[in-house]
């Protein structure tokens, strides 16, 4: 039975990712030509031909065509008693019709509905902008279907259904590689441009592209649950969070517009009541300061920005999952980082390998890891399964044993062509009678206080090398460790690891705060702690090991979460790859965004005071607080906000 997901799928449900224009902004284009018309006829009338009635006749048609849905909302304001800047505009078209400034009035209503489309197509660009980074998911798919070549909808097609992916395709699906192999290109996910190499049993995601293998692919995941669904739906949600600076303009517009109604009032009678001065010019100056003082710029500065910046981060490979978090990650002081998995690869690789001098025969390195290998050829311990790759690696034979016996804790006992060997520990050594020279004690003792595993290796009854292994510090640790802590920041690593490999794995990374030997239960404890002395803590761990902790830190970032459900769930920050590089680009990012949006309040709130001020000296027409104070502002707010858009990471 075929299943239709095309309701519940976020692709097809969104116009996040439409290229084409809405048909809000097409209908609000031809409102804006059609009001521009009328509104050039006007001024045309009233200062060229002096035909005042008809010019007045054509202003009112451009409140009418621009500004109904304005006055709509702003009487709706004044009922529920929420007075907004549809208010505020509509008060101030009104009067200025009514004290003989009629080409004024429509200019407010005309200029304040642009200003209003800027707003509205920066923010839906922004978000739309997630489609034009990621790029769309194909809508349809070509599906193996009896021995033919079927084309579907991706909403058709079930779990287990094969694919084919030709070179220069998208893949519609998330799903494994049953056949052939090529590199695909992960940009709509990770961020990363450079293709990687796909084979037989990969797994491959929606939205990525096969750039030149034929490929056959058999569908894990339906259209809805892809993990490029997701992402789309993390997103949105992302955007729809208001962060704290937000709710607080929020709030401020609550209160912000009322008083200055009160205030416009104050400006229209006062001065006549006490001075008997000009009645019409004071009601036109209060009217002026109305526009002014409209709180449009104010109120998107922190939105278009927050937006902004998460749209940024989602290009370049990392969830952002909301304003308060890029917010939080500007103020943090110290960053945490789990050790294993995070700052290293979470595997253990053969570092040295040693053949004892005082053995008899002497043996090579190649013989030392033949012997070895042979031993922990049927062991899927990992140090066993690091020794079999290494001995791969170099191409030594692998023999098959005659026996094989794993003991518990202590290593490996096999018998090949008549000879016992051991690998394992120094206890398993001894108990089969084998003599720990002082050579061999003096290679163990410096190996251990280098943080390595030791793994003894014995041939009928003398050592014959020693092979050392190691957790292996990832390919950006080193590089990005510095960086931030250049940027300022204390960096702490947290490991369940033993105090040795944590000591010798902090002092290579160049971290001086380490805590080892841990439990998820202390690693919280210690990040509470933490979070008690230094206030703003960021925890980075892989989302699943470290759940407590990256949840009580101020920021938790999740690693590598590319397939994770759980750790894209959990972490407040999703790094799509397993890519330490990005963290100071997301610092720096979180910083300048907060800039940005500081930027756009206090330029805002300086610039409107100050032509508030000028408004009351009669210094500001309404044409002059309309063009600067209003929609001026609000682009310039939404050209700032914009730039953030070219914050990028490392490639």
């Amino acid at each position: 039975m075929e299943h239709n997901h095309q309701e519940s799928c976020s692709i097809c449900a969104t116009d996040i990712f439409e290229e084409k224009q809405p048909l809000w902004e097409r209908k609000k284009t031809a409102i804006i030509i059609v009001s521009a018309t009328l509104l050039s006829l006007g001024l045309s009338f009233e200062f060229v031909l002096k035909e005042s009635t008809l010019a007045t006749v054509f202003f009112l048609l451009v409140v009418a065509v621009t500004g109904y849905e304005i006055v709509k909302r702003g009487v709706s304001s004044l009922l529920k008693k929420r007075l907004d800047m549809n208010f505020l505009m509509t008060i101030a078209a009104v009067g200025a019709f009514l004290i003989g400034h009629g080409e004024e009035g429509a200019t407010v209503i005309f200029f304040f509905s642009i200003a209003e489309f800027l707003e509205d197509y920066a923010i839906e660009r922004t978000r739309r902008s997630v489609g034009a980074l990621m790029k769309l998911a194909p809508e349809s798919a070509t599906v193996k279907k009896n021995g033919k070549e079927v084309k579907v909808h991706v909403h058709a097609i079930n779990l287990q259904e094969t694919i084919v992916v030709r070179p220069g395709e998208r893949i519609p699906l998330d799903g494994i590689i049953l056949k052939g192999a090529s590199s695909v290109n992960q940009a709509s996910i990770t961020g990363e441009s450079i293709p990687v190499y796909k084979q037989v049993g990969d797994d491959v995601y929606a939205g990525t592209l096969n750039e030149e293998g034929f490929l056959e692919v058999r569908v894990t995941k339906r259209s809805d649950e892809t993990m490029f669904s997701k992402i789309v739906k993390l997103v949105e949600k992302a955007q729809k969070q208001k962060s704290p600076t937000e709710r607080f303009v929020d709030k401020f517009a609550k209160y912000y517009t009322p008083s200055v109604i009160s205030l416009a009032a104050l400006v229209a009678v006062v001065p006549t009541l006490a001075f008997n001065a000009p009645f019409t010019e004071w009601v036109y100056r209060a009217l002026t300061l109305l526009v002014v003082a409209c709180p449009c710029a104010l109120a998107i500065s922190t939105p278009v920005s927050i937006v902004s910046g998460i749209t940024s981060a989602a290009r370049n490979g990392a969830l952002i999952k909301g304003g308060t978090y890029v917010e939080e990650m500007s103020k943090m002081k110290i960053i945490a980082f789990d050790k294993t998995g995070t700052l290293t690869k979470g595997k253990p690789e053969v570092t040295d390998v040693i053949h004892i001098k005082s053995s008899s025969p002497v043996l090579t390195q190649e013989d030392v890891m033949t012997l070895a290998a042979t031993c922990e050829r049927y062991s899927t311990h990992p140090l066993c399964t690091a020794i079999t790759k290494k001995a791969k690696e170099l191409g030594v034979a692998i023999p098959d044993p005659e026996y094989f016996q794993y003991v518990s804790g202590q290593g490996n006992i096999a018998r090949y062509n008549g000879n016992k060997i051991l690998s394992g520990s120094i206890k398993l050594l001894e108990k089969n009678g084998v003599k720990i020279t002082k050579e061999v004690e003096e290679h163990v003792k410096r190996l251990e206080s280098q943080g390595k595993t030791i793994t003894l290796v014995a041939k009928n009854g003398r050592v014959a090398g020693i092979i050392a292994t190691a957790d292996t510090i990832k390919e950006h640790s080193i590089e990005t460790i510095s960086k931030l802590k250049e940027m300022g920041l204390e960096v702490v690593m947290i490991s369940g690891d033993n105090e040795e490999t944590t000591r010798v794995i902090a002092r290579q990374l160049g971290i001086d705060n380490y805590f080892a030997e841990l439990s998820p239960e202390e690693k919280l404890k210690i990040v509470e702690g933490l979070r008690k002395n230094r206030k703003h803590v960021v925890m980075v761990g892989d989302g699943v090991n470290d759940a407590p902790a990256l949840a009580k830190a101020n920021v938790g970032i999740a690693m590598g979460v590319m397939g994770s459900d759980v750790a894209l769930e959990t972490a407040d920050v999703a790094l799509m790859q397993d890519d330490l590089s990005k963290l100071p680009y997301l610092v720096d990012l979180s910083k300048k965004t907060v800039k940005v949006m500081k930027e756009n309040i206090y330029s805002s709130i300086l610039i409107k005071g100050s032509l508030a001020v000028l408004t009351v000296l009669g210094l500001v027409t309404l044409w002059l607080a309309v063009g600067i104070g209003d929609m001026g502002l609000s682009l310039a707010v939404i050209l700032n906000a914009m730039r953030l858009s070219f914050v990028k990471a490392p490639t």
